[in-house]
């Protein structure tokens, strides 16, 4: 492992951190398991990603109702100074779970980025409650935040706008709605800019449940694991910005339902798969 990596997993919480487009109808699968850390059945909805929030608290609160969360209420913020408003941080005192929504990512870091809010969220997770995020609420979750580049086309030196997260997560950078938009490439032209952070893409209806060092897959698509940690050569500092990335000896895992996989160590692990009944 290379010098200077932080640990990752520093917080004593759970964090769920979901791809897109989860599952509402069906079996819930990714909401049911936010709903199991729901103490108290409080939760608090962060809509602070989108510019039109409308609608997202009425389906999430009939989705949680299903699923034994008797309680969610909405945060929401569109200037900063908000931030710091006794009646925006009055709910964040009382729950132990939190979830962001999609939208803009930047907008989550931009509004609430080293305010009583963070500050709150991150009280929260560090005395073991739950932290999720969906699409631009997945993507805020990291130390480092992608936050644009060009879908479904080689990776482009200049092709690319990153910018600090919340942190709950160091030393990884994530993207979501990975496979359906066809992000392999910004995926791969982020940690080719810093080979420390290791890059994780999932898959709508997907999510990596974190706890400690270690995460598990759910859902029912995939998670793209980009380490470049090895890479023996790029041309990401000589190119020019519209020239293609160049880059050798990258190593990809991809995980399913049930696999878990090691932060510290980067290396992943087998889905258990039970006995057949005799």
């Amino acid at each position: 492992m290379a010098s200077g990596r932080k640990t990752p997993g520093n917080g004593h919480g759970t964090l769920i951190i979901i791809g897109g487009h989860e599952d509402h109808e069906g079996e819930k699968a990714i909401l049911r398991e936010v709903a199991s850390h729901v103490k108290d059945g409080k939760l608090v909805l962060a809509t602070v990603a989108s510019h039109e929030p409308d609608g997202y608290l009425e389906k999430y609160q009939a989705s949680f109702a299903e699923l034994g969360v008797s309680k969610v209420t909405e945060l929401y913020i569109d200037e900063r100074d908000q931030a710091t408003m006794e009646e925006k941080l009055i709910d964040l005192r009382e729950v132990s779970a939190v979830f962001f929504s999609g939208g803009d990512q930047l907008r989550i870091t931009s509004l609430i980025g080293d305010t009583p809010i963070y500050q709150l969220v991150h009280e929260i997770f560090a005395r073991g409650g739950v932290i999720a995020g969906t699409s631009a609420g997945a993507s805020a979750m990291s130390e480092t935040m992608l936050v644009r580049g060009t879908n479904a086309s080689s990776f482009r030196i200049g092709d690319l706008s990153m910018a600090p997260g919340l942190g709950l997560l160091p030393n990884v950078i994530i993207d979501q709605h990975f496979a359906e938009r066809g992000r392999i490439g910004r995926l791969i032209g982020a940690v080719s800019q810093n080979p420390r952070v290791l890059g994780i893409g999932i898959d709508e209806d997907t999510a990596i449940v974190v706890r400690g060092t270690r995460f598990e897959v759910i859902g029912a698509g995939a998670v793209y694991l980009v380490d470049a940690g090895d890479v023996t050569h790029t041309n990401i500092a000589e190119a020019s910005a519209d020239q293609a990335l160049s880059i050798y000896d990258l190593k990809l895992h991809v995980l399913s339902s049930g696999d878990h996989f090691d932060l510290e160590t980067r290396r992943p692990e087998r889905a258990r798969v039970a006995s057949p009944t005799n």
